[in-house]
């Protein structure tokens, strides 16, 4: 297989930005209507998530044996939106098509034949995995939010109950859909360990135009039905071993770390061990601190917990003031610790650069990242989660 040449023609296909994805998608509708209920209503969000993951996994075909696992993961994930073995020949079909469109005379018989295989091995691999998921876990959970608390005026905590137990660690995260927001899944991370009546506490920021955010902040309720996909994620989840740990938090990244914490100190108050943990909370005005009693009480009760406020935008803050990956990085406690950073996109790009700079060990910065592209053109610790329906905002 001519790899070389599958890069290089997506490159150009690239190129053309949003036409690619307007091109493919109306390609995809024309030929298969029936598949356009899968998407959501509005395609805004949407772009070029399908296209793109598409066209960067299969132009990348040469790193399969390396990302296997997460493309395994994504036929899993692809359950939740009814998909079956039928949909991809559609999807791929519209891939070609869009190639052909897009590379005129460049689009040869031996091109062609070249990415036809590549998509195929890619779409193998997903089927696979999905039928083998059917046979031990439904696609999603049904669950209903059993109360909200508005914790501030951007964000609100809602406990939700599924109506069968989830297993997850402390760290995960769960793509889950709202029914206000019929097909626009979102990725989640429980702010709990797992409790006997498996409950957990979703903690929810508003997001300037996100469509799932501001439906969820401003107007769950109980009884709002929930649907839940399957736990993912491994690099928020407490390390192998002993080993202490920094945590880096921005607004409602916090929510993994404060299950990670609560993990710990079960374990504390069973066995009297624990590792020390440093947490730095960053937010942009003191009451976006929305945890700060509780992890101020747990500061002052245990003794391998340290925690940081960092404030970036009120001058008038008598605290430590900045943009908390700066804090972090200039604090040297990371030094001989594993490092879970959680936050915006921004803010985890932005953290993980300030350490790296101070001289923390790549190895030991781990993050969680919902992004097609960057994990085929990195060896970090990035996921592939996007959908038939996915989008990248909450």
């Amino acid at each position: 297989m001519d790899t070389q040449a599958l890069k290089k023609s997506w490159d150009v296909v690239a190129a053309n930005g949003d036409e690619v994805p307007l091109f493919f998608y109306s390609h995809l509708f024309l030929s298969q209507p029936d598949l356009r209920e899968m998407f959501p209503i509005s395609m805004s969000a949407q772009r070029d998530k399908l296209v793109g993951a598409l066209g960067r996994i299969v132009s990348n075909v040469d790193q399969l044996a390396d990302v296997v696992p997460f493309i395994q993961q994504l036929g899993k994930d692809h359950r939740r939106f009814e998909v079956v073995a039928d949909h991809y020949s559609a999807v791929g079909g519209s891939l070609l098509a869009t190639l052909q469109h897009f590379l005129g005379s460049d689009w040869t018989a031996e091109l062609a034949a070249t990415w036809a295989e590549a998509y195929g091995l890619v779409a193998k691999v997903m089927v696979q995995a999905a039928e083998e998921s059917a046979d031990k876990d439904p696609a999603w959970w049904t669950a209903h939010v059993t109360s909200v608390d508005r914790r501030t005026m951007d964000v609100t905590v809602l406990r939700i109950k599924p109506d069968q137990k989830i297993d997850y660690q402390p760290g995960q995260s769960m793509a889950m859909e709202f029914s206000q927001r019929p097909r626009l899944w979102r990725y989640f991370s429980p702010a709990n360990a797992p409790r006997a009546d498996g409950s957990f506490d979703l903690q929810v920021q508003l997001i300037d135009g996100g469509q799932v955010s501001s439906s969820v902040v401003r107007q769950a309720k109980p009884g709002d039905q929930v649907r839940i996909g399957a736990p993912v994620g491994d690099q928020l989840v407490m390390p192998d071993g002993s080993r202490d740990l920094v945590m880096v938090a921005g607004g409602t990244g916090l929510a993994p770390m404060r299950a990670v914490l609560e993990q710990v100190d079960r374990r504390w108050h069973t066995e009297r061990q624990a590792p020390r943990i440093h947490l730095f909370h960053g937010a942009r005005m003191p009451w976006n601190l929305y945890e700060r009693p509780l992890l101020t009480q747990l500061a002052r009760q245990q003794p391998w917990f340290d925690y940081t406020e960092v404030v970036s935008d009120d001058k008038s803050y008598p605290g430590v003031r900045g943009l908390v990956g700066t804090t972090a990085a200039e604090s040297g406690v990371w030094r001989g610790r594993v490092v879970l950073v959680c936050g915006s996109p921004a803010m985890v790009s932005h953290t993980v650069s300030e350490l790296t700079d101070a001289g923390a060990p790549h190895d030991d910065i781990r993050f969680e990242r919902f992004d097609a592209g960057e994990r085929l053109r990195t060896d970090g610790n990035e996921l592939v989660h996007q959908g038939f329906g996915a989008g990248d905002d909450q």
